[in-house]
């Protein structure tokens, strides 16, 4: 997985699985761009971004989850439940705004 903490008026963490980057998704009028500026930051571990989530969760960031094994960290974390992800293309996806 890929996380990158872009630094703005709050924290916006970009998490992506590493197989996404690059790439696009289209499903009706769904769509998201997997794009590698946004969401290629460093590659963690599942314990080190399941760390970095839950501390930024304190930190009143928001929070662009992309694919399988980054949704399942993020439910992990208890900053997403199940009934806030989307999908596209089967691809699991879920914004977290507070």
């Amino acid at each position: 997985m890929y996380i990158k903490i872009h630094k703005a008026y709050r924290m916006i963490i970009a998490l992506a699985d590493s197989d996404l980057i690059g790439k696009n998704f289209e499903e009706g009028k769904k769509q998201i761009e997997v794009k590698s500026s946004f969401f290629k930051g460093e590659k963690k571990t599942r314990d080190e971004v399941i760390k970095i989530l839950k501390s930024m969760y304190k930190e009143d960031a928001t929070f662009n989850i992309v694919g399988k094994e980054s949704i399942s960290c993020a439910l992990e974390a208890g900053i997403i439940k199940e009934n806030g992800i989307i999908k596209i293309k089967n691809i699991p996806i879920a914004l977290v705004l507070l």
